[in-house]
This record gives structure tokens, C-alpha cells and sequence, in this order.
């Protein structure tokens, strides 16, 4: 099974971004950060997909789906990304 490619939206100022990026290095999970703050066609495509402006907003894509986590959801992503 490929490992899933995972996005994370976020701002350079909101705690809960940094903390599940912190969560994600300390789990060794590849991810790729763009801050919203700082693109506005990253901002754009993350309310595209998400339909709403919070961060953090995670894109997990496995197995040609795409899963999409809104806020830090430890759980949610644990199960998504097979962490335990």
C-alpha cells in the first residue's frame, strides 16, 4: 500500500497548526505545509475543499480518495493515517 500523501493548511500564527505539524514530525509523517496566511490561492483551493476558513485543515489522500480533516483532530488523523 503507497504511502498517503498528506497537505496541511495553515497560518504562521495559529497554535493548533503548530502543534498537530509538531504531532505529525514526532509520528515521522511526511507532509507538505502551505500557509494560508501568506497564499491566497492556497487559502482559496483549502476553502474549495473544505468549504470553511478554520485551520488547521489536513488533505490526506490515500488510495485514490481524499479525506479531508478539519481542526486538530488527533483521532481522526491517527485513524486516517494509520497511527496508533
Amino acid at each position: 500500500m503507497a504511502q498517503p500523501q498528506v497537505t496541511v493548511y495553515s497560518t504562521q500564527t495559529c497554535p493548533f497548526c503548530r502543534l498537530e505539524k509538531e504531532y505529525l514530525d514526532e509520528k515521522k509523517i511526511v507532509y507538505t505545509n502551505y500557509f494560508v496566511d501568506q497564499d491566497s490561492a492556497k487559502a482559496d483551493e483549502m476553502i474549495k475543499k473544505s468549504g470553511q476558513m478554520g485551520v488547521p485543515v489536513t488533505i490526506i489522500e490515500k488510495d485514490g480518495k481524499e479525506e479531508i480533516v478539519v481542526g486538530f483532530d488527533k483521532s481522526k488523523l491517527n485513524s486516517l493515517l494509520g497511527i496508533f
